[in-house]
C-alpha cells in the first residue's frame, strides 16, 4: 500500500508539543521517507501500517495533535507535483 502520511503537532505553553514533535517525526522516518516538513511518503504492508498507527497513537494528544493518512494502492495511481522547490529525500533533521 502506497502510503502518504502528514502530520500536525500542536505546541502549548507547557512545551509537551516540543517533546513530541521529535518523535513523531523519528517514528515516521523509520517507516516512511520524509518529503517535506511533516509530510512522508512510501510504500508500506498492512501490518507495517498497523505498526505504525500503534507507535504514533502511544505518543499523540488525540485532543490536541493530528496524523492524517492517504492511501493508495500504488504510488503511479497517485499524481505528484512539486511547486516551488523540490526538497531531497533524505533529511538531517533528527
Amino acid at each position: 500500500m502506497y502510503i502518504l502520511l502528514v502530520y500536525d503537532i500542536k505546541f502549548d505553553e507547557e512545551g509537551v508539543g516540543e517533546k513530541i514533535l521529535p518523535k513523531v517525526f523519528k517514528i515516521c522516518k523509520k517507516y516512511l521517507y520524509h518529503i517535506q516538513n511533516s509530510v512522508f511518503e512510501g510504500e508500506l504492508t498492512k501490518s507495517e501500517i498497523y505498526k505504525l498507527r500503534h507507535e504514533l497513537e502511544n505518543i499523540i494528544r488525540k485532543d490536541l495533535d493530528s496524523i492524517i493518512v492517504f492511501e493508495s494502492r500504488n504510488e503511479r495511481w497517485l499524481n505528484k507535483e512539486f511547486w516551488g522547490v523540490e526538497e531531497d529525500k533524505t533529511s538531517n533533521f533528527l
